[in-house]
């Protein structure tokens, strides 16, 4: 099917088993076969075919509305995308700029700046990255200390952000920033966007434990932006960083993470031979009812989600628990691999056997968008009521 077949006016107008066709019959179509699952995160120069057969198609931003260059996809239409995406096995493009930023100009930013960046971000233009964590701003992110200075028409920016994903290959970094010093740590933060190019921004990549680059810190030296790169009101960041939470706390707890590497677990325990083994497939199946357990409480937020619900503080509940399943699993593949779960490569190749690749995956997987044990603090706090 051409790219043309697919752009329709109205995609809720469909009915959810034909979207889900839809979806389906795009991804065989137009996905490049050689980064499907790919072991790692893409850099851009990886990802960037696929990002633009994408923003072709108009299918970059499920999220935004059809008069920003959207999908305008509903919440269960949303829902129906990223599953369908996650089962195929497609893979996730340098997105900070459609999944973060994009819904925050449209929702904060001024007329300007919507209309400078959001065609950048769909054109390719622009790719982003976050600039929020910093060394000793991590988990308590409200702790943060890179400030900006009003010197006139320019802000004065001095700091450090850390574990900046794909630093090196982005144009831009939209970043939180203290602007006022004076009142409670939450409050004096401001949303900033900054050129990667603008003198004083220094990128520092950081290897990963399986030797790859995904990660940089980024240091600023009097680096000035204009007065108006500021998005929303100033010292209200903390309030605007907070509002994009809630669809990606149930993107992180969707349960394709774990699902994916329990097939993953299948194909290794047949490659080893211990399919019939049977101290292994009572763990195994232990693990099966535990996956559907969470798909169970995943589908009760879904399900909010399609009513036009809020989604409340209870969703940390499903980042807590798929990130754990998925560290069982991959625990338990490293088990079965024996010798060959050392490798930082794929068992013979076979990107489907990468046992390592999956273990550390689920090791960082419990720390970013909110580590398990904020997640722990907002559940006991928000929803058991403790003090």
């Amino acid at each position: 099917m051409s790219i043309e077949r697919y752009q329709l006016d109205d995609f809720n107008a469909l009915g959810d088993p034909e979207f889900r066709l839809l979806v389906r019959y795009f991804l065989r179509e137009h996905h490049p076969v050689d980064i499907i699952n790919p072991p790692k995160r893409l850099h851009w120069d990886e990802a960037e075919p696929w990002y633009m057969t994408l923003a072709e198609a108009g299918w970059l931003a499920p999220a935004w509305p059809r008069e920003h260059g959207g999908m305008g996809l509903s919440a269960a239409k949303q829902l129906i995308y990223m599953d369908e995406f996650e089962r195929f096995g497609a893979a996730r493009t340098p997105d900070h700029g459609i999944m973060l930023l994009g819904p925050l100009l449209i929702r904060y930013g001024s007329e300007a700046q919507r209309a400078h960046f959001l065609p950048r971000i769909l054109s390719g233009e622009h790719i982003w990255c976050q600039g929020y964590s910093e060394p000793n701003a991590g988990s308590d992110l409200a702790s943060l200390r890179t400030e900006a200075v009003l010197d006139g028409d320019e802000w004065v920016v001095n700091g450090q952000k850390i574990w900046t994903t794909l630093a090196g290959d982005a144009d831009w970094i939209f970043m939180l920033v203290r602007t006022d010093k004076s009142g409670k740590k939450q409050e004096g933060i401001s949303f900033l966007l900054v050129p990667m190019d603008a003198p004083g921004v220094t990128v520092r990549p950081i290897d990963n434990l399986d030797l790859q680059d995904e990660f940089s810190e980024v240091f600023f030296d009097d680096v000035r932006v204009p007065k108006d790169n500021l998005v929303g009101e100033v010292n209200k960041g903390w309030t605007m960083a907070k509002a994009l939470l809630g669809f990606e706390r149930i993107f992180l707890g969707s349960p394709r993470q774990a699902a994916h590497a329990l097939s993953r677990l299948r194909l290794l325990a047949g490659h080893v031979g211990m399919l019939d083994d049977p101290c292994f497939f009572d763990r195994y199946t232990q693990l099966r009812l535990d996956l559907a357990d969470h798909e169970a409480l995943f589908e009760e937020s879904a399900d909010r989600l399609r009513r036009g619900e809020t989604l409340g503080a209870d969703v940390s509940f499903l980042k807590l628990n798929q990130t754990s399943l998925f560290q069982r699993i991959t625990e338990l593949m490293l088990e079965i691999a024996g010798e060959d779960g050392g490798l930082l490569e794929p068992i013979e190749g076979n990107r489907d056997l990468n046992p390592m690749g999956l273990f550390l995956t689920a090791r960082a997987a419990t720390i970013y968008g909110g580590a398990s044990e904020v997640q722990r603090n907002i559940i006991a706090k928000a929803v058991l009521e403790l003090p």
